[in-house]
């Protein structure tokens, strides 16, 4: 299926690692120009060498999300290098979950800036160029603990439950001006904090996440490929669907209670 990316600029916050990454390179793939930025600059340069000597055209972008002026700065840098802004994916984040009683208000402030804040400015700063362009899609990197929060969840799933929020009322408001709004709620996927986690551990990260598939009960038995958040998010963004907005669409291969 053609997606019809081909020349379209996304931009994608958290691009550097697992997920984000992921989607990066399938977006590139598709023929989109592709704006990514994070915290490490080693990343980020690994990527846009990969992918640059693909002959795929990629900016990436130091750039901390919960600093304005950072993401003024991302923005800026797109549209210098290519003058339109056609789609942007809010998906920088970290788990950050635990008891109640145990997450001071720093935890907190945090949480809600990374996860919340930085996608209300970057969406905003977006906007006009988004108008400009004729319309565009906006994607949100949400969990599965947005809709159905567990004991030890906060302030996480309180964050994405907002963002969730976010979601659905500017999928309400924009809708007029050919934007489209949606979620893709996380489960358990394959990214760098298990990598990481794996390698603290000492085993292989593969023996990591088929422990992970059986244990955690969910019905498909495995853990998500990053390669297939790629390919819903880069669905979503597309001509191809066009007529859907406003919905958060689980990805966690059957885990949640919630539809």
């Amino acid at each position: 299926m053609d997606l019809q990316l081909n020349g379209k600029v996304v931009l994608v916050t958290g691009g550097s690692d697992g997920l984000g990454a992921a989607l990066v390179r399938r977006l590139a793939a598709e023929g989109a120009r592709v704006a990514l930025c994070g915290r490490d600059s080693e990343r980020i340069e690994h990527v846009v060498k990969e992918l640059g000597a693909t002959g795929a055209d990629v900016l990436g972008v130091p750039a901390d999300v919960t600093r304005p002026e950072d993401l003024e700065r991302f923005v800026a840098a797109a549209d210098g290098r290519w003058g339109r802004i056609d789609a942007v994916v809010n998906n920088a984040g970290r788990s950050a979950a635990g008891f109640f009683e145990r997450q001071d208000d720093s935890v907190w402030e945090e949480d809600l800036q990374l996860k919340l804040h930085a996608a209300v400015r970057l969406t905003r700063l977006a906007l006009p160029h988004l108008r400009a362009a004729g319309g565009g899609g906006v994607v949100n990197t949400l969990a599965v603990s947005a809709k159905a929060p567990g004991a030890g969840s906060t302030p996480t799933s309180v964050s994405r439950a907002a963002g969730l929020a976010l979601t659905k009322a500017l999928s309400k408001e924009l809708g007029p001006d050919n934007i489209r709004v949606n979620a893709v709620l996380v489960g358990l996927v394959e990214s760098g904090q298990w990598t990481r986690q794996a390698e603290q551990r000492g085993i292989a990260v593969e023996e990591l996440y088929a422990t992970m598939g059986r244990e955690s009960g969910i019905p498909l038995g495995r853990v998500g490929r990053a390669e297939e958040f790629a390919d819903l998010v880069a669905f979503l963004l597309s001509d191809r669907a066009g007529y859907v907005t406003g919905t958060g669409i689980n990805f966690d291969g059957g885990l949640s209670p919630v539809v």
